[in-house]
């Protein structure tokens, strides 16, 4: 069986080129591959077109690599949480494909599923279907890119006629992930909410490379407990579980509440 362990994350991210298309998991700052994405930003790549549910924050995540101007496109359903990202947004600097977060988790799956597109009645009535949804703003605030208009069409549900719009799959050239746990052929464990998002960014890249906290023998992990499959991974890279785990807004309760 083929070994897919990488001794480093620099390794294993060194052939990303510049303008490369990456999925990458998290959500929110959960499951960030932030090993991954420190190298990469390390070794200088820029004019990315990057998916994934959100952008991190100014300082973690894949706001490192927004706030070092690497990152051209961002496909995303959330973008909140990082002031870099609204202002580069409305500058001009960054284009935004914004996404239902659903609709963005069953593009992803289905790019890795072999589906070439789908329809879904999220967004209907909606720019998401019509149009003219700013995707990139000139420097005066003009809208430069908008998105265009998407295919609506009719299907009973239930005996009752309803419109769907047509969404198309994503696939990209790399995909960046975190997990729990994972062995050397590259089936991995996800824990709690890293795995809302990291499974599907690891489907649909075409080389996908994930960090994970404890790497094992194959065999070592239960089958039932195999998140995903390795057939979808190709490099693995183990960071052990002290790597830093930021949380985007910490609440407690009071004392004695």
């Amino acid at each position: 069986m083929i070994d897919k362990q990488w001794s480093t994350a620099a390794e294993a991210v060194a052939d990303i080129p510049d303008g490369a298309s990456l999925a990458v998991g998290g959500f929110g700052l959960s499951g960030n591959p932030i090993a991954l994405i420190e190298a990469l930003l390390a070794q200088g790549t820029s004019g990315l077109s990057v998916v994934s549910n959100n952008c991190g924050v100014d300082d973690w995540g894949l706001g490192v690599l927004l706030g070092a101007h690497r990152i051209r496109k961002m496909t995303s359903s959330y973008v909140g949480e990082n002031k870099e990202f609204e202002r580069q947004f409305l500058t001009g600097e960054l284009e935004l494909e914004l996404t239902p977060q659903g609709t963005l988790a069953e593009k992803l799956r289905a790019g890795g599923s072999g589906i070439a597109a789908f329809y879904t009645q999220t967004g209907v009535g909606t720019q998401v279907a019509e149009g003219g949804l700013p995707r990139r703003y000139n420097a005066d605030g003009t809208i430069a890119v908008a998105s265009p208009t998407k295919d609506v069409r009719s299907f009973d549900l239930d005996g009752t006629p309803r419109d769907f719009v047509l969404e198309e799959a994503i696939t990209t050239d790399f995909s960046l992930v975190h997990a729990l746990a994972g062995d050397r052929h590259g089936n991995l464990i996800f824990n709690k909410a890293a795995r809302n998002f990291n499974p599907l960014a690891a489907m649909a890249g075409r080389i996908c490379i994930a960090q994970v906290e404890r790497l094992v023998e194959p065999g070592e992990l239960d089958p039932d407990h195999v998140h995903l499959p390795g057939v979808y991974v190709h490099r693995i890279v183990e960071v052990g579980s002290d790597i830093p785990k930021r949380i985007e807004r910490r609440t407690v309760a009071a004392e004695g509440a």
